[in-house]
């Protein structure tokens, strides 16, 4: 998929199956974003580093609520984590961000991640990102398969 962005003359080259800029249709998982003055940086908008952390909180809430995953049974760590922005977040905007897995391994998953901006009725989209993680035993410091039982939610869920 090639994405233009705001900062970028050339068009960016990626994953053909990761997530399709505009295409919102493909997720079944969305949660608001609330914003908080810690957010912005000296420009205004949105840190960078900060879209991070709305991944995180929309993994979490996705894990609970849509998954309900078992953390004292397996934990979950992040292996690689990316973003793409394409258009800033100011102090009055509204997010949204949807979250959906898109790959099952056997140890690791993957989360994609589309973060939307509310305007005049309207969703336009101001990053994409994705996550890829890992079932993992806190006593044995391993990675573990991930059990079948939130493995299985994750397909009935997503219709994978």
């Amino acid at each position: 998929m090639n994405l233009k962005t705001l900062w970028h003359k050339k068009e960016i080259v990626t994953d053909k199956k990761s997530v399709k800029a505009h295409n919102h249709e493909s997720f079944k998982y969305k949660t608001s974003i609330e914003l908080r003055f810690a957010d912005f940086d000296m420009m205004g908008h949105v840190n960078n580093v900060t879209y991070f952390t709305f991944l995180e909180i929309a993994r979490t809430k996705y894990w609970t609520h849509a998954i309900s995953w078992d953390w004292e049974k397996t934990g979950v760590i992040v292996a690689q984590a990316s973003m793409n922005y394409l258009s800033p977040v100011y102090p009055k905007d509204q997010l949204s961000i949807y979250v959906r897995t898109s790959r099952i391994g056997d140890s690791s998953f993957d989360l994609e991640y589309l973060l939307v901006k509310h305007v005049n009725g309207d969703e336009v989209v101001c990053g994409t990102g994705k996550t890829v993680c890992v079932a993992f035993d806190h006593t044995t410091k391993k990675s573990t398969p991930i059990p079948e039982t939130e493995k299985n939610k994750m397909v009935t869920f997503e219709q994978l």
